[in-house]
């Protein structure tokens, strides 16, 4: 950077190596050192130097967080305080490697982003995410310190969007059955198989050759890109590979085996020879025992890093006795979609979880890799700044007791500032009633069941009484939610509107759910229990209410840049299992039928 005329100051970005560097910087300590950076000022100049460019990048955004730029900003609607002038006070930092060696953000999910939808309200899979949606997520990981992302897997997946990554200094991964990039999903659905000249047999055992020259594919798109090459073998849509009948074991690992080694020959040989190859193995969902039954018999190549995965909530399945000749990471959910366990609306996967198995991961040495599923963003950055800070800098996190309860008190005081106390206690509230996604469903699961048999009432049958053990724990838990939005609301008086806003989406939204939901499921309790038919739809009525003030709760919620968030996706679905606009739609289906419409997509209860 050329140097600012008269008084103004210098700022100089400089990778080791590529330019000269003041005395009070020393580059020997630098040399060899993985994304580490410097921080020095010098009479009117402000040095920021990396020991390779992602250090050098990562250091101005260190500055930049320290001027007063929110690394979340894009998600918490954080503006920073202007200040006139401005005054960098004398520095000298020197940060050096970061505890995980490849730290990146799997977006995955994408229902909920702005893209084109079907006759029925639901987003096309074969839609295009907008590429400002990807630039958002890139820059959220750089200003982390995350060196990695895998944009989404089920999708119109452009190369510009794996190019934009590289471009931005960000090594390109993608999902466990997205072997070598190559986007299996697209084998039909975006006709891949077509345009790579193979049959559309995704089947190791009918059509070798075919698969051979699809996953070639993948490689000669992205060659020449940072790619983390992912390995293995499992179905197109993120099912398990079928085995023909009578496979044993071994010879499945033995199948395993040839692929794997195949995969990674064919990267290297096609692979620029200035690109260092680099390979993960996820061990997701069936991958894992059969791993653990014989790794001996998988024989992974020395390369190849072995990613170990959590349960998808959080918490991890298994983690390395021993890492013999090779490195380990993890797969981890922040987010996930799937069954009745699927917690897309909100974070229920708290920093004392995060910090407990990061923990346990750190001490067992999987610490070469690490991915996060992220979903859409939104709302999971408390516990993904968490995770960032962690394997950036595990040692110094763990080196003070309590490092959740401390974390929570410093989000809650950059955050919302003073009286930080009570933004805290909301948080400790909001994690003790929602720490696992099957407790922001069970109200909606009574919900459901409630209807079923209201249904059953109307038609004249006998229908059991209700739980009463479920009963007892509806009725405890409005006692705790209420006590938990009341904290919400007295942590809310003082803050500024976009502090509120952000707060309210943050710990307010997923307290609601669970509030409306046992609300309307104690009002469907006393319907069933109600002596006419006129004191039960007078309940009804009233549950009812309750589940159109989750509606409006979702509509605030919907403020740019997130318009229409809710609006078409999974959670507005009727057809979806879980979902908290499901329980309103058969709600109203009932009100409509007058009780005498089908019990069909009711849970029994």
């Amino acid at each position: 950077m050329a140097k600012t005329p008269g008084d103004g100051v210098n700022i100089w970005l400089v990778t080791l190596g590529h330019g000269q560097l003041p005395a009070a910087i020393d580059a020997r300590a630098m040399q060899g050192q993985w994304e580490s950076y410097r921080i020095a000022t010098g009479g009117r100049d402000v040095w920021l130097v990396g020991s390779n460019p992602r250090g050098t990048a990562f250091a101005a955004y260190a500055l930049s967080e320290r001027l007063g730029i929110d690394p979340l900003y894009i998600w918490t609607g954080y503006r920073p305080v202007h200040r006139d002038p401005l005054v960098l006070k004398r520095t000298s930092f020197a940060q050096g490697p970061p505890a995980f060696k490849y730290r990146g953000f799997f977006h995955d999910d994408e229902d909920l982003l702005p893209r084109p939808f079907d006759a029925n309200g639901y987003p096309l899979q074969t839609g295009d995410v907008p590429l400002d949606w990807y630039k958002r997520f890139f820059e959220t990981a750089l200003r982390l310190r995350m060196n990695m992302v895998a944009p989404y897997t089920r999708v119109h997946r452009r190369y510009e969007v794996q190019k934009l990554a590289s471009d931005w200094g960000l090594y390109y991964t993608s999902h466990h059955y997205d072997i070598l990039v190559s986007n299996p999903f697209g084998l039909t659905t975006y006709n891949l198989a077509a345009e790579r000249g193979v049959r559309p047999d995704y089947n190791w055992f009918t059509n070798r050759e075919g698969m051979l020259t699809f996953w070639r594919g993948g490689v000669t798109e992205n060659k020449d890109l940072d790619v983390i090459w992912p390995v293995g073998m499992r179905g197109t849509t993120d099912r398990p590979f079928t085995f023909p009948p009578g496979t044993t074991d071994d010879q499945r690992a033995a199948t395993f085996r040839e692929v794997i080694q195949q995969q990674v020959a064919m990267v290297k040989e096609l692979l620029p020879k200035d690109k260092t190859p680099l390979f993960h193995f996820t061990m997701y969902s069936e991958m894992l025992p059969e791993y653990q039954r014989n790794p001996a018999a998988f024989d992974l190549p020395e390369d190849v890093i072995v990613v170990w995965p959590d349960d998808n909530d959080g918490h991890m399945r298994a983690l390395p006795s021993g890492l013999g000749k090779w490195k380990h990471g993890v797969y981890y959910h922040l987010a996930y979609l799937g069954g009745n366990l699927s917690k897309q609306l909100t974070h229920t996967v708290g920093p004392a979880t995060v910090a407990g198995e990061f923990d346990k991961i750190v001490k067992s040495g999987a610490t070469e890799y690490m991915l996060v599923n992220m979903s859409e963003v939104r709302d999971y950055v408390m516990s993904a700044r968490m995770l960032t800070d962690i394997t950036w800098d595990a040692a110094r996190i763990y080196a003070t007791p309590n490092p959740a309860e401390r974390y929570t008190a410093w989000w809650s005081r950059e955050y919302f500032g003073a009286p930080e106390a009570d933004a805290e206690a909301a948080y400790n509230k909001y994690f003790d009633l929602l720490d696992t996604p099957d407790k922001l469903w069970s109200a909606q699961d009574a919900v459901q069941g409630l209807i079923g048999s209201l249904y059953r009432k109307v038609a004249g049958e006998a229908v059991p009484a209700f739980n009463p053990a479920t009963l007892s724990a509806l009725q405890t838990r409005i006692r705790q939610v209420d006590d938990a939005l009341a904290a919400e609301a007295r942590a809310e008086t003082g803050m500024s509107l976009s502090e509120q806003r952000f707060f309210s989406v943050d710990v307010r939204l997923g307290l609601r759910v669970a509030q409306r939901h046992t609300e309307a499921a104690l009002k469907l309790e006393e319907a069933l229990r109600a002596p006419d038919a006129t004191r039960m739809w007078q309940l009804v009525g009233e549950a009812q209410t309750s589940l159109e003030q989750l509606e409006t709760e979702f509509a605030r919620a919907e403020y740019p840049p997130f318009d229409r968030w809710y609006g078409e996706s999974w959670i507005r679905s009727a057809n979806s299992q879980n979902n908290p606009h499901r329980a309103y739609a058969q709600l109203r289906a009932f009100i409509a039928s007058e009780g005498h419409g089908s019990v069909a997509g009711v849970r029994a209860p």
